[in-house]
């Protein structure tokens, strides 16, 4: 078997000195790390916001829990467009190059979230309204499905082997940092403006904002060039023979199983350790929402350097041991966190900072899933098996935690532990560690 270099697709010489990062590497990490914060941001700051937007959105006289459950149903539409936008997305990404889809999702996910800054309420038209902020979140949803994909695989084919964990840690890093400036926007607005000032425009300002720096985002993509992968796939012709979602379903079976329990995995992490819990702490423990919000601040910072963390530890040590220590310290933080609850200021702070960090054992995820697959085909096989799972774990997450918390309100930490011991198990796992191999006589 050939280890393979994915910033050229080219097998490795046995003794071959490793490529050192170069100033175009940090100039290509630093604008999809950058792009990534901004788009991630523009889907999740609808959720800062949801109370505000169904409020303005929704009929004045609907009942509060109808008007929520259609504001939130709006919200998941984004998730369900995931699918079907990452594997159209990822299809041309295969056939056309990863640059002109790389920049074309994140033109799909600013352009709607400049609309929705800009949207008439239903004040003003009605329920044209919300069916146009249902368009613009499915557009959102479709997106996304594609960027973040998209974005490990154009980053990951772009840099040296040897630093091939720590670019797509810090790519990942950049996403997950989306989802702190939107908390830290969400938290700059409510501070700044009163209610009724919110109401009447300030909203509009993170919708504004996000739509505007992500289409300065869009022309920085322009000074990105194509990944030499598939610059050496198209020299060879290896594209656009059959459609690449045929080829992964036929021979790459186990790959898609493979991510997609990683993806278990990390949406677990996300949706429960960070998204839920703010909510589950004020709920179940009746702490206050200022407090709560700051820890999660603190632990979604963490998130974030654990992710660079993670893609340096496994240039370092190798994947197959960081698997086992990132996972099975999210299995044993998690319990060390909710166990102590609600406990101190501080306490509540630093160990929800902790298993943020291990939450931050996202990174692996990308790292594993890009090198699953060979690299005609490598953007849909992620794109197809992370996203369907996403869809599937990530709108199960939630029920199965509002469930299991009637009967246990440990449940949270029981489940968040139960994917940690998973993702170790799946370190075990070849596939994981060494990624897609070529064969006698195959080429890359």
């Amino acid at each position: 078997m050939t280890t393979i270099d994915y910033s050229t697709g080219k097998a490795l010489p046995d003794g071959a000195p490793p490529r050192p990062l170069t100033k175009k590497d940090y100039k290509t990490l630093g604008l999809s790390a950058l792009g990534g914060t901004l788009e991630f941001y523009d889907f999740v700051v609808y959720i800062f916001f949801a109370n505000v937007l169904g409020r303005l959105f929704f009929p004045e006289q609907m009942p509060e829990w109808l008007r929520q459950l259609q504001t939130l149903g709006i919200f998941a539409a984004g998730y369900l467009a995931r699918p079907l936008g990452g594997i159209i997305i990822a299809h041309y990404g295969d056939i056309l190059g990863r640059k002109k889809m790389f920049t074309l999702s994140i033109f799909l996910m600013s352009l709607p979230t400049l609309v929705i800054g800009l949207l008439p309420t239903y004040e003003a038209i009605g329920i044209a309204a919300p069916l146009l902020l249902l368009a613009m979140r499915v557009l959102q949803g479709a997106a996304i499905g594609g960027e973040m994909p998209g974005a490990w695989v154009f980053v990951a084919e772009h840099v040296p082997q040897k630093h091939y964990g720590l670019a797509v840690g810090t790519l990942t890093a950049g996403i997950t940092g989306g989802i702190l400036l939107g908390s830290l926007i969400a938290v700059g607005i409510n501070s700044w403006f009163s209610t009724s000032e919110i109401n009447a425009y300030a909203w509009r300002i993170p919708f504004i904002l996000g739509g505007v720096f992500g289409m300065v985002s869009v022309y920085l993509r322009r000074f990105l060039e194509e990944t030499p992968i598939f610059q050496e796939l198209a020299a060879r012709k290896k594209i656009g023979r059959e459609l690449p979602l045929k080829t992964i379903l036929r021979e790459h079976r186990p790959a898609i199983v493979l991510v997609a329990l990683m993806t278990w995995v990390l949406s677990t992490a996300i949706v429960v350790v960070i998204l839920f819990t703010p909510a589950y702490l004020q709920k179940v423990f009746q702490i206050a929402p200022a407090l709560s919000l700051q820890a999660n601040v603190a632990a979604t910072l963490m998130l974030t350097i654990g992710c660079l963390f993670t893609g340096w530890a496994t240039d370092r040590f190798g994947t197959k041991a960081v698997m086992i220590v990132g996972w099975g310290g999210m299995a044993v933080t998690a319990y060390l966190f909710y166990l102590g609850l609600p406990g101190t200021a501080t306490s509540l702070v630093w160990t929800y900072g902790l298993v943020g960090f291990f939450v931050g054992s996202i990174s692996l995820l990308p790292i594993v899933g890009v090198r699953a697959f060979p690299p005609a085909v490598r953007f849909s096989g992620l794109s197809f098996s992370y996203n369907m799972a996403y869809a599937v774990f990530g709108g199960l997450t939630p029920v199965l935690i509002s469930v299991g918390q009637q009967y246990d309100q440990l449940f949270p930490a029981h489940y968040v532990a139960a994917m940690g011991v998973l993702g170790v198990a799946l370190a075990f796992w070849p596939l994981a560690s060494r990624g897609w191999q070529l064969r006698g006589g195959e080429k890359a």
